[in-house]
């Protein structure tokens, strides 16, 4: 097997800049809160981060519209403090990959100010702009942030369009001058030593140039769950389908493999950076070569419950599915989507399902990618205060569908506004058992609620003392898998494919093989493993009290929600 690049071997932690640490009391996270926090990431046994935008912005969509592609937030420092964090951080042995916005900008950004300026201003195809039809927008298209994707702008009388809100205006990537200018803000980076990139909202680069009409009416509340933002998980798969539809003409278009692999070639003019898509469309890999090195295995997290049979039908299919080169990514969470500890716990052995979704995600076959705050078991927070939001789309769900359409009451609209929000993933990290969790200064606001439960021994402080915290499991699964060669680079084969209650497989390479079993239910097992005459398991982890000695393959003994590794040898 040839040798791993780094990005196969490490496991990812994703910060969420705004909520991660704040450093200098102002209630909001910074670079210099990072700074701090860099040795307790990596003593956790993170080798990997993704920072989520940094990059100064008017934040109506929290960052991801940018205004300067080559700047620092002021709010979270300065390019020279960014410089330094990257230098700490590489000092640590740790890599760094930063959120790059393809699709659009902010409507502050300096090209798109010199675009609107004037129809004949040399950077008004930088955007797309058209005429509109009938008194009205070029065509019925809609952003899933809610209503038309098209905004006029009486200065020059046009419409400009823009997938997401329209203070995020799409560039126009059919033209060689924004690839160019692009490209160099990517250069910026990479000279600077930055490791790669997580590419966002990839599936939206394009779209079609004709510009036809969705071919469809909907009523008020199919719209509304059609433009949800929470639909983007597609967890239904009949409301999936008519999503895919309504969007047919805006996702997904004709020119997104070549922009992919022009790229490719600016990324591979340096040496071992990496290119990560936020999609699950593995035809972004391209050959395997020549596209993307890593594209997200979402399908694994669109459920409400992970089982045994969820999980190996996930596997059969996505692996079989991926270019011959390409290599897997796998996350169950992320700043857009349900805490793990909220999406999948049963209400009563939350902490036991905790410990499992971990360990998937470091024995599956791929790079893995953590979020900030799942180590702690922080869990979604569902403040139902309006004033307190700062996810725009939310604010279109409560007062266009919510309240004024589906006519919900005033607490039930508020409360399925922060349900089909992003602001409850998106809270303050809890650092102890301080006012707002250690986050910030007693005397200061930060800039979205502190979960309470931080009281409850839901902070860092806390769990780091005691040795049989969730936060202490992740320090030892971290490290253990460090030092098991198989679950890095080892193939997956399962074993046990009827079994509902437990997934069992194994990990192996031609040095080492590794069994792996996950507990899924809350009842003991005595399984049978037949791997070969002689062979035995030698402990390598377990989520309960186990001499560490050889272990009989044959009557293997498992306990409720138990997490299992053990090596594989000939018995000696």
């Amino acid at each position: 097997m040839a040798e791993l690049k780094w990005w196969q071997k490490v496991v990812f932690y994703q910060i969420y800049p705004r909520s991660f640490a704040d450093g200098n009391g102002d209630g909001i996270g910074d670079l210099y809160g990072i700074l701090n926090r860099l040795d307790y990431l990596k003593d956790m046994g993170i080798d990997a981060l993704w920072l989520s935008p940094h990059y100064p912005s008017p934040l109506f969509d929290c960052g991801y519209d940018v205004a300067d592609y080559t700047g620092v937030a002021p709010e979270y420092g300065t390019l020279e403090l960014f410089e330094k964090f990257l230098h700490e951080a590489h000092a640590r042995g740790m890599r760094v990959i930063l959120d790059l916005v393809l699709n659009h900008t902010s409507h502050e950004h300096a090209w798109f100010r010199e675009s609107r300026s004037s129809r004949d201003n040399p950077k008004r195809d930088w955007y797309i702009w058209r005429e509109g039809q009938a008194g009205g927008p070029p065509n019925n298209w809609c952003s899933p942030f809610g209503g038309s994707a098209w905004e006029y702008d009486p200065a020059t009388a046009q419409y400009y369009y823009h997938f997401f809100l329209k203070e995020q205006p799409d560039l126009n990537w059919r033209n060689p001058e924004v690839q160019e200018a692009v490209f160099n803000e990517v250069r910026f980076w990479l000279d600077m030593g930055v490791d790669g990139f997580r590419l966002d909202a990839i599936d939206t680069v394009f779209e079609d140039a004709e510009l036809p009409d969705q071919h469809a009416d909907y009523t008020p509340e199919e719209l509304y769950r059609l433009t949800d933002s929470s639909m983007w998980d597609e967890k239904d798969p009949r409301i999936g389908e008519q999503w895919r539809k309504m969007y047919m003409y805006q996702l997904r278009q004709p020119g997104i493999h070549r922009l992919f692999q022009d790229l490719r070639t600016v990324i591979d003019e340096y040496s071992d950076r990496v290119l990560v898509g936020e999609t699950s469309e593995v035809s972004y890999y391209g050959d395997g070569s020549n596209e993307l090195h890593l594209v997200f295995n979402f399908p694994l997290m669109r459920t409400d419950r992970l089982t045994p049979d969820w999980i190996r039908a996930n596997q059969r299919e996505r692996l079989a599915v991926l270019p011959p080169a390409a290599w897997p990514c796998n996350t169950l969470g992320n700043h857009d989507t349900q805490r793990v500890y909220s999406h999948y716990g049963d209400g009563a052995r939350d902490d036991e399902i905790a410990r499992l979704s971990l360990a998937l995600m470091l024995t599956l076959r791929g790079t893995s990618f953590l979020y900030n705050g799942e180590e702690i078991g922080m869990s979604d927070y569902l403040f139902a205060d309006l004033e307190r939001f700062k996810d725009i789309p939310v604010f279109w769900t409560y007062y266009k569908l919510r309240k004024d359409i589906l006519g919900e009451a005033e607490e039930q609209a508020q409360q399925s506004a922060a349900q089909h929000g992003r602001d409850k993933c998106r809270t303050p990290l809890q650092w102890d058992n301080a006012p707002h969790g250690g986050f910030c200064p007693a005397d200061v606001e930060p800039w979205l609620p502190v979960n309470p439960n931080y009281a409850e021994g839901i902070n860092v402080a806390e769990q780091d003392v005691d040795p049989g915290s969730l936060l202490n499991f992740y320090r030892r699964m971290l490290r253990m898998r460090q030092e098991t060669p198989a679950l890095v680079a080892g193939s997956y084969v399962p074993l046990h494919e009827e079994a509902e209650d437990y997934l069992a497989f194994l990990r192996e390479t031609e040095e080492q093989t590794c069994l792996v079993v996950l507990n899924y239910s809350d009842r003991a097992h005595t399984l049978s493993f037949d791997l070969g005459e002689g062979r035995a398991a030698q402990l390598v982890f377990s989520s309960r009290e186990r001499p560490a000695v050889d272990g009989d393959l044959t009557a293997l003994d498992i306990a409720p929600f138990e997490v299992y590794i053990a090596e594989v040898a000939l018995a000696s």
